[in-house]
């Protein structure tokens, strides 16, 4: 009789009993740690997720986990200067991930589809006034209605938006694109009352019996600043020519137009004037290097032929011409001037140096805190200095940017939640972030950013049309598939397939794995070899 192998001969149960575990110093936990692009988006969106579900072709599941935190993906894929790519971990390897590019893609596909927002499961009886229906109204508005709440928002302009539709140029934002995602807001039961301006928020919240109050207000006031001028010169500010441009289609001025500041606003009103015939120039202070505008969009208008004037300043304007004064960087990179001057042939100038809130309003409500032009809010709950009253988007905070105020209007709808159930919102702690080093890029291959397409600059400069086209079905999903998946599972089963000891145990799609620690000896071997680096190996407690 042939004697069987010993593994065969072994009894199970005393295999277990024997725990080959037990040898090991060092065990293997799976870790979650935060993508940088999730960390560094002012929207709070948990881009690794549903990008996963873009790479998997599940479209409606990824625009659904997107618009738990961002209603407008649409808008959003469209205007927002996408930081989250400058801190893409595929940076490192080849070049980051086109998160803005997917987004615009779900965003779009959700209109073709009609997909639809759910309507709150119950109504709590609470009432919300919204001041403001731009960005961070309509996005405290979404998520306060997902609550159960019954919203109502008043805005001043005569359509909503807020500056989207009167700041930014329809060639970046087409129209029936921000239209669609609003009325996605208002089919959830959100109202939106236009045209008229809230003078008094005290009385507006007494009198319509509100629970509470978002201040919503937009940047929508040009800041401006004295030029010594003949008579003649035409001297206007940029968000007036903007908004005159978005609601005529054009505007009476002059062909030769100076541009005064370095800002978006800037390169929106040059790009916006070249469109209607006008030949802009701007004059900017400072260098390319010290300029605050968005690269893409300066590199945009050179290619539409708009000429800049770097390192000058306006001193005073005549009939027909401006006196320049030439500027040079100190130590600090502040501008000083040189006492060195030119002339600039113009016959207008538009102001773009900045934008403030209407204050009218504010400095009505009594004991109201302010630094500066910013309302101050409790960065946790949204709260104002006033009890029941919130604020988000540009009118508490400097960092004036749509991601930004669609960040604030949620995280100001979940301090009103919390308010209104008679709770303090706390907001949930992070993960650590998920550092290159800490994963194995040697699995990833090479793969080319996908570029979107745009209108050549010829065409650019006499159109409205949209500059940029966005991405295929194909390129999406090609571009969704080269997320790193940077500290967190991706089922790859590279664990599962190299542990010696059969310790790893699949527990189904979507669920990942866990260990079986009665068998692993701590070798470690799993987390050398998962790519995204989710598995840590830690200290055996003993």
């Amino acid at each position: 009789m042939m004697n069987k192998a010993f593994a065969v001969t072994l009894d199970p149960a005393t295999s277990l009993q024997n725990h080959t575990g037990s040898w090991r110093t060092l065990r293997p936990v799976n870790v979650f740690k935060l993508p940088p692009c999730n960390n560094q988006c002012p929207a709070g969106e948990n881009i690794q997720q549903w990008l996963y579900y873009a790479a998997e072709g599940d479209y409606e599941h990824a625009w659904r986990i997107l618009t738990e935190e961002n209603p407008m993906p649409a808008c959003m894929g469209r205007v927002c200067y996408h930081t989250c790519e400058g801190k893409c971990n595929r940076g490192f390897l080849d070049e980051s991930v086109g998160i803005n590019s997917v987004e615009r893609f779900l965003g779009d596909y959700a209109l073709e589809h009609n997909l639809s927002f759910k309507r709150p499961a119950r109504e709590t009886g609470k009432k919300v006034l919204i001041v403001g229906a731009g960005p961070a109204g309509l996005s405290a508005a979404y998520h306060l209605r997902r609550f159960g709440h019954t919203v109502h928002i008043v805005e001043m302009g005569k359509e909503a938006g807020g500056m989207m539709r009167y700041g930014i140029p329809v060639y970046r934002l087409p129209r029936n694109i921000l239209d669609a995602e609003i009325k996605r807001i208002t089919d959830m039961g959100v109202t939106i009352e236009c045209g008229r301006k809230v003078e008094d928020i005290e009385a507006e919240k007494k009198n319509g019996k509100y629970d509470a109050v978002i201040l919503g207000l937009g940047a929508s006031i040009s800041t401006n600043v004295d030029i010594p001028q003949g008579d003649t010169t035409s001297v206007l500010n940029a968000l007036s020519v903007l908004g005159q441009i978005e609601t005529t289609g054009d505007i009476q001025i002059a062909r030769r137009v100076a541009v005064y500041g370095g800002g978006n606003t800037a390169v929106d009103v040059a790009r916006s004037l070249r469109r209607i015939g006008a030949e802009p120039i701007i004059v900017y202070r400072r260098n390319r290097d010290k300029m605050p505008a968005n690269e893409e969009e300066m590199d945009a208008a050179i290619e539409e032929g708009i000429q800049v004037k770097w390192l000058s300043t306006i001193a005073s304007a005549s009939k027909d011409s401006l006196k320049i004064e030439k500027m040079e960087l100190d130590e600090n990179g502040k501008p000083k001037p040189t006492g060195q001057f030119e002339e600039l042939p113009a016959d207008a100038v538009v102001l773009a140096i900045g934008q403030n809130v209407d204050k009218s309003v504010l400095s009505k409500l009594s004991n109201l805190e302010m630094e500066k032009d910013s309302v101050v809010v409790n960065q946790e709950t949204m709260m104002t200095s006033i009890e029941g009253v919130f604020a988000a988007g540009d009118c508490a905070s400097t960092d004036r940017t749509v991601t930004r105020a669609i960040g604030m209007g949620k995280n100001a709808a979940r301090g009103v939640n919390a308010y209104l159930n008679g709770k303090t919102y706390k907001k949930p702690e992070k993960h650590e972030i998920a550092k290159f080093e800490d994963m194995h890029p040697w699995y990833y291959t090479d793969a080319p950013k996908m570029v979107r397409e745009e209108l050549e600059a010829a065409r650019r400069s006499n159109t409205f049309d949209e500059v940029q086209i966005g991405l295929t079905e194909e390129n999406a999903v090609f571009e969704a598939r080269r997320c790193l998946s940077c500290g967190n599972c991706m089922e790859c089963d590279n664990c599962y397939g190299v542990c010696p000891d059969s310790a790893v145990i699949k527990l189904g799609p979507g669920k990942g794995y866990e260990f079986n620690y009665d068998y692993c000896k701590g070798c470690g071997v799993c987390a050398q070899e998962c790519p995204c680096g989710h598995i840590k190996m830690v200290p055996e407690q003993i």
